[in-house]
């Protein structure tokens, strides 16, 4: 148990992600429709449902919102593709995005232009995921003791990080809900679970003008209308962002 290490893949910036809030609940709303046509309406037996959803309340979307997209998948035509994207960033950080797109070349098109204007490139299906493990999260609005993470450990958890007030703790895909569900039994309050591309080897950024390039590059890859999720593995102390990016 790598318990104490520096990673954390989230958002790199809390408070510039609430401002894109609408924008991400669009995203959300897209996936919850995708999953809803795909595997059926009923979230107990739809895990990719239920994950949504999930996802849906970390963000505090609105019940309506939520329920408004479960049911636009019998009024939407669009045929939607779920596409994988790698690339590499300055100075050696590798990227993955994860798109819902009606446009494959559309979407390929803006993604290769995002990385070529921010000093990166596209690559091929498998360039970077190796540097990758997709694992289930569940992040917590608590610091756990030792006792509670090695109950967590027996049902599943595999790693964890400590992180101003928040634990977040990661296990195989499928032991994802198992997980979840051993927290909420424990009362205490889930912030997020989802499947995430955790980096096995990160690229640690020392100098805030590169680490000003490299979330530039990010904020590009996520504020297009057809990415769903970006993933790098970047790290840095959280001392390079100023408290007017926090």
């Amino acid at each position: 148990m790598a318990g104490h290490s520096k990673f954390k893949n989230i958002q790199f910036r809390k408070g510039a992600q609430d401002k894109k809030r609408a924008k991400q609940f669009g995203k959300i709303g897209r996936e919850i429709q995708i999953a809803s046509k795909l595997g059926g309406l009923d979230p107990e037996k739809n895990p990719r449902l239920r994950l949504a959803m999930n996802n849906a309340r970390s963000v505090n979307m609105p019940k309506d919102n939520i329920e408004r997209a479960i049911n636009k998948n019998n009024t939407d035509t669009a045929d939607y593709s779920e596409i994988r994207y790698e690339g590499y960033g300055p100075y050696g950080t590798a990227f993955i995005i994860e798109a819902l797109t009606d446009n494959k070349n559309r979407t390929a098109t803006e993604i290769r232009t995002i990385f070529s204007r921010n000093g990166g490139n596209l690559g091929e299906t498998g360039s970077v995921s190796y540097n990758f493990d997709k694992v289930g999260e569940v992040i917590i609005k608590a610091s756990l003791n030792d006792e509670m993470i090695e109950e967590l450990i027996e049902v599943g958890v595999e790693d964890y990080v400590l992180d101003e007030g928040e634990t977040y703790l990661y296990c195989k895909l499928e032991d994802l809900f198992t997980v979840e569900k051993f927290v909420q039994d424990k009362q205490l309050e889930v912030e997020g679970a989802k499947l995430i591309w955790k980096p096995n080897m990160n690229v640690e950024i020392t100098s805030r003008e590169d680490l000003e390039k490299l979330l530039k590059l990010s904020d590009d890859l996520e504020d297009n209308d057809d990415v769903q999720n970006c993933f790098s593995n970047l790290d840095f102390d959280s001392k390079l962002i100023g408290e007017s990016d926090a």
